[in-house]
């Protein structure tokens, strides 16, 4: 699906979402959005590792990648009136990836997009959207995003809370980073996520934040640059606060872990670890 669709989609998402009444009992659409062969845009792709941090011109593909190509399918999903969350003020809370494999370039590949379900959380409701990537009929990478809409509750929360990275010691820092005030139209233009809270001061500040902020996915991915190529691994990233463009921001690792922080302050935690048969 051409970007030139997502603008339209957002806004319906915006117009619908006052009529929403978000909770954990409401009904999932069944619909299951597939788009079959698939093929990489790489100078997209080259334009995508730039602004991410990845090295470019290998054939292997970050694993992030597939997130964005199958955004389009959860845009339409999330912005049907059927889909039970207010696409305002919708929080992308975390990130599982598993692939399987490395993925080339230069493949063809069928993406399927769909919504796995609703659960309690401390703060409201969360919904999780499953993407899924295959090669001749096979699975090769899957995600499972979490995203919350923020509302009243009762009760106890069922939700899993954020995990702490590696022992739950400080991770060293390896790098600080100065994000200029252009990260999010970059990334947003890359990924078709344009969302305002992204794009601009102004529009942030319509939405409650004092800046522009990055987008969760963009910080993954740019911890993730840091490992180089991935072959099979599991990924696993909880966005805990937002990062404010423009800003200055620390990256952490230790084995597995790593972290964003900005001096006490952490944005984003999580882990990447090789895969290995039955550890799926």
């Amino acid at each position: 699906m051409a970007d030139r669709y997502l603008t339209p989609l957002l806004a319906r998402g915006a117009l619908l979402s006052p009529f929403k009444r978000p909770r954990p009992d409401a009904h999932v659409p069944p619909t299951r959005l597939v788009l079959p062969d698939v093929r990489i845009d790489l100078a997209r792709l080259a334009t995508y590792e730039r602004v991410c941090g990845f090295a470019t011109g290998a054939d292997a593909l970050p694993v992030t990648y597939p997130h964005v190509l199958g955004f389009p399918l959860a845009m339409r999903i999330m912005t049907s009136s059927s889909f039970p969350l207010p696409l305002l003020g919708l929080v992308h809370t975390s990130i599982e990836i598993t692939q399987r494999q490395p993925l080339s370039a230069s493949e063809a590949y069928e993406l399927g997009v769909r919504v796995a379900g609703l659960e309690p959380h401390h703060r409201g409701t969360q919904a999780c959207v499953v993407t899924e990537a295959r090669v001749d009929g096979e699975p090769v990478w899957e995600s499972r995003s979490t995203y919350l809409a923020r509302h009243r509750t009762a009760g106890e929360p069922t939700s899993t809370p954020p995990r702490e990275p590696g022992d739950g010691k400080p991770l060293p820092a390896r790098a600080e980073w100065r994000l200029g005030g252009d990260v999010g139209r970059r990334y947003g233009a890359v990924s078709g996520d344009r969302n305002p809270i992204h794009l601009h001061p102004l529009t942030a500040r319509l939405f409650g934040f004092p800046r522009a902020i990055a987008h969760g996915m963009w910080t993954v991915a740019r911890c993730l640059a840091e490992y180089g190529p991935q072959q099979a691994v599991g990924v696993r990233a909880e966005f805990r606060t937002p990062v404010l463009l423009p800003g200055t921001v620390t990256y952490a690792a230790r084995g597995p872990s790593f972290e964003l922080r900005t001096g006490d302050r952490v944005h984003l935690t999580g882990d990447v670890r090789p895969l290995r048969a039955g550890n799926e």
